[in-house]
């Protein structure tokens, strides 16, 4: 799930889950408290509810029953309100409904449990009335400093004497039961906070924490250059996409890392190479020049054939460094194709022509065949081309087999969107696990660096480079001991429209 996707749930869920746990655990501490208001105060349970939020009707019904009683009483038996100990008693059973009793006999206090003094309780207490009008059902409120439910009783004894038993509730004071459930429900909001903050904290550290913990983890192991290591899997969300884009970006580093290791190995392969066929020649060149100087060749003839091999000497050593130059050209794209459209087959006339007088100097018999009827136009370089049959020409003919007359096929097929080239010989031949490998940089099927065919081990590589950035392909089959034959196919113009490369 997407990072993006889970905040969006944990603000709802932060909204409506506290609000669906806060009703549930309101009614059940609304229930219990309200059971307990009945249950203490001797009231309806139909009209809690209205207890709650109205607090002075609760105030106004918890004394109800004693003030029933205290009718009851002074109807028939009003000489017992002299009686300090039933007093007591019914000052007790207030004080558990949160009230006070005060008792006067003649206007005079006979029994007080307010606290408060004569002079405050005639100016909270309602007159005696003769007629019994205080009998009501509705208590009387004071306001003032004394915020306070009075109900109040006024009888006669047999004796004349007048009496107000009066029952004081101060609404300033707050029902037990609710200031508990206030308090319960601000625990239980809290708790529920505290507790779905959790839950979806944990929730978002586990998309969040743990896969950056593993990416710091990556990045200790690429900072020390490990680059073997592999990315755990990581859940599927924004930080999920950084991981497998680093993932992405260590298996790049890791390639660049070994191709670098690749590269050094070439470069340091490369100047051995280098060392070794810059170095035969020199040491032929100097042997001659001091066979000159000190006499050896005293001769006409061994004289000229002394310079001829210094001169052969020196462009093999040119041969070396224009192949060096042009690759690393080719290798970096500085080259610059100048692509001219030509008759593919008077190219090759011409070119076979010219390729045919050397190798019939060097005994080496060229057999061309063009099977093509019909003009075909493609574009190409003709000097990077002709570069191209001349590296594999002269790969042929370094690896002529021994005793054997050397021979070289050409043929030229029109196959429908390229011209296919092919150029076949009967040299020494590949051996299968060197085939694939011949177009590498520096790959030498000859191991020994002592074999008289020397070569900087590039020569191939130049043609692969020269043919695909003509949109070509190149490749080779080979029979070891019967000989090496090579594929090349060209684009035809109207297929290729090639653009210049630089």
């Amino acid at each position: 799930m997407k990072l993006r996707d889970k905040l969006k749930i944990s603000f709802c869920v932060m909204i409506v889950l506290p609000v669906i746990m806060l009703c549930v655990f309101v009614v059940g501490i609304f229930k219990m408290q309200s059971d307990s208001i009945c249950k203490t105060y001797n009231v309806e349970g139909d009209t809690v509810l209205l207890y709650f939020y109205s607090p002075m009707t609760l105030f106004g019904s918890i004394t109800d029953d004693v003030y029933e009683q205290v009718r009851e009483q002074a109807e028939t038996e009003p000489e017992k309100f002299n009686n300090r100990i039933y007093l007591e008693e019914l000052n007790d059973t207030l004080k558990e409904k949160l009230s006070k009793l005060v008792v006067r006999k003649n206007n005079n206090v006979i029994y007080n449990s307010t606290g408060l003094s004569s002079t405050e309780l005639i100016n909270i207490l309602p007159e005696y009335e003769i007629d019994g009008s205080n009998i009501v059902d509705v208590a009387t409120y004071k306001g003032g400093s004394y915020h306070s439910l009075i109900k109040q009783v006024d009888f006669t004894d047999d004796f004349g004497n007048t009496y107000s038993v009066s029952i004081l509730t101060s609404v300033k004071q707050s029902v037990p039961q609710i200031r508990h459930m206030i308090v319960e429900l601000i625990v239980v909001i809290i708790l529920i906070l505290a507790i779905t903050s959790l839950i979806l904290n944990l929730w978002i550290y586990s998309s969040i924490i743990k896969p950056v913990n593993k990416l710091k983890l990556a990045t200790d192991n690429i900072k020390e250059g490990n680059f073997d290591f592999e990315m755990p899997k990581v859940p599927d969300n924004e930080i999920g996409d950084v991981c497998k884009d680093f993932e992405e970006m260590r298996l790049i580093l890791k390639k660049s890392s070994e191709d670098k290791l690749q590269s050094d190995k070439e470069e340091k392969e490369l100047i051995r190479n280098i060392s070794h066929d810059l170095k035969t020649p020199l040491t032929a060149i100097k042997g001659y020049v001091e066979g000159l100087r000190d006499g050896i060749a005293d001769t006409p003839e061994k004289q000229a054939k002394y310079v001829k091999t210094i001169a052969n000497k020196v462009n093999d050593m040119d041969k070396l460094i224009d192949e060096l130059t042009i690759y690393s050209r080719l290798d970096a794209n500085r080259v610059l194709y100048t692509f001219v459209k030509f008759d593919v087959s008077e190219y090759f006339d011409d070119c076979c022509d010219e390729i045919g007088t050397e190798l019939d100097a060097a005994g080496i018999e060229l057999n061309y065949r063009n099977h093509i009827k019909e003009p075909v136009i493609i574009a190409a370089d003709p000097e990077q081309l002709k570069r191209v049959i001349n590296n594999i020409i002269s790969n042929s003919v370094k690896y002529m087999a021994e005793g054997r007359k050397g021979k070289i096929d050409i043929d030229l097929y029109d196959e429908s969107d390229y011209v296919h080239i092919i150029i076949a010989d009967n040299g020494k031949g590949i051996a299968g696990k060197d085939v694939s490998h011949i177009f590498e940089r520096f790959y030498r099927t000859d191991e020994s660096r002592n074999s008289k065919q020397g070569g900087s081990g590039i020569g191939l590589a130049i043609v692969k480079k020269i043919v695909e950035d003509h949109k070509g392909k190149i490749w080779a089959e080979s029979v070891e001991g019967e000989g090496t034959t090579m594929h090349l196919n060209l684009l035809k113009y109207n297929v290729q429209n090639p653009q210049p490369k630089e």
